[in-house]
């Protein structure tokens, strides 16, 4: 793997890692005001930024942010359990965060970091409701990935 394709693999990676998993239906790149969330069809979406990139040595890092989400459906029915409530909020934390652990896990121990596709220090995990158009959960995980630096300047 060359580092001039290093952007368009670890994007790669994580897309096609995402779109693997049964709880994600579409995965999305750029700037998330640029996807139509009022498609429901859409949903659950993982939206992957890129941040920045470091260039060492042996090694290029990129700090990436995966946004997973799901629209919060919501029943009209009376509350009859307050720690639940009336919406499957809970339950979209919960899949969306498995979303991400998976992700992480693939890049911190399993085959990706076999591949040397490698997380680096902790990831942060932040929760968020109705942050955009709809009703809508999920968690921003941010992390660093480091790949082989294999550019040869000679």
């Amino acid at each position: 793997m060359s580092v001039m394709n290093g952007f368009y693999r670890v994007t790669q990676i994580i897309k096609d890692t995402l779109q693997a998993d049964p709880n994600c239906n579409t995965v999305t790149y750029g700037d998330i005001t640029d996807v139509d969330l009022n498609k429901q069809t859409i949903f659950p979406l993982s939206h992957i930024i890129v941040n920045g990139a470091t260039s060492g040595e042996n090694v290029m890092t990129f700090n990436i942010s995966i946004l997973a989400m799901d629209i919060i459906d919501s029943s009209k029915a009376e509350v009859t359990d307050i720690f639940v409530g009336n919406d499957n909020e809970q339950d979209v934390f919960n899949t969306q965060l498995s979303v991400l652990n998976k992700v992480i896990q693939k890049l911190r121990i399993g085959s990706l970091y076999s591949d040397k596709y490698q997380v680096t220090g902790d990831v942060s995990l932040e929760p968020f409701v109705d942050r955009f158009e709809n009703d809508i959960a999920g968690w921003t995980a941010t992390f660093d990935v480091m790949i082989e630096n294999d550019i040869n300047v000679c």
